[in-house]
């Protein structure tokens, strides 16, 4: 049975974010609001807790889970940037995109796609997701709270908590949170690709 708690939005309390915290490096999974919608989130060195996330969500290995960083320097830290992308990065971090990139050797290699060895990475402009950032002190692995066969994300912590009660450690219920998930933007090649169109605005990319 996971535990609730509610958290304010826009200041929320530092010891709310020490327990999801401490629930995180514990092996825990938690749900917590972003710019986009709500996540799923779990330490990115737990091996039963990511596959506790893929089974949630209904996705294997191919499917491609996210970092969630606090600033550019952590998302240099575990993916592979040169200027090109480091400007459009700078451009539009933090903010509602997840971008594609090349992993480093930082990464456990099951984190990234099997074939490509990519993982998405972002940077979230949402005052509880940066804070339990800084109250983790380093990235948190995260998924879309989108379930199978469902058309949209979780988007209230009640409805969180009656649908995966007994599949999550804690519930960081923020209030109404929005159902686009993040444009997702493939970096890797020589031209951005629009991969998901979503909450981020396009023009920064040239997209139509």
């Amino acid at each position: 049975m996971a535990q609730y708690l509610s958290i304010h939005p826009e200041d929320p309390q530092p010891r709310l974010l020490t327990m999801a915290a401490d629930i995180v490096r514990k092996g825990g999974i938690i749900a917590f609001p972003t710019d986009s919608c709500y996540a799923l989130g779990c330490h990115l060195g737990d091996k039963e807790a990511v596959e506790r996330v893929r089974a949630i969500r209904g996705v294997d290995e191919r499917h491609h889970l996210t970092l969630m960083c606090r600033d550019l320097s952590e998302i240099a830290q575990f993916a592979r940037v040169d200027n090109a992308q480091y400007r459009l990065l700078k451009a539009t971090t933090p903010g509602s995109y997840t971008f594609i990139l090349e992993g480093t050797k930082e990464l456990p290699r099951r984190l990234l796609h099997p074939k490509r060895k990519t993982i998405g990475l972002r940077v979230p402009a949402h005052p509880v997701a940066l804070e339990l950032l800084d109250a983790l002190g380093e990235p948190l692995l995260c998924s879309t709270l989108m379930l199978p066969g469902d058309e949209a994300p979780l988007t209230e912590g009640w409805e969180i908590q009656d649908r995966l009660d007994d599949h999550l450690e804690l519930i960081l219920d923020g209030g109404h949170c929005g159902i686009e998930p993040t444009t997702v933007v493939d970096l890797t090649g020589h031209q951005p690709v629009l991969v998901r169109a979503g909450r981020g605005p396009l023009a920064p990319f040239g997209f139509d």
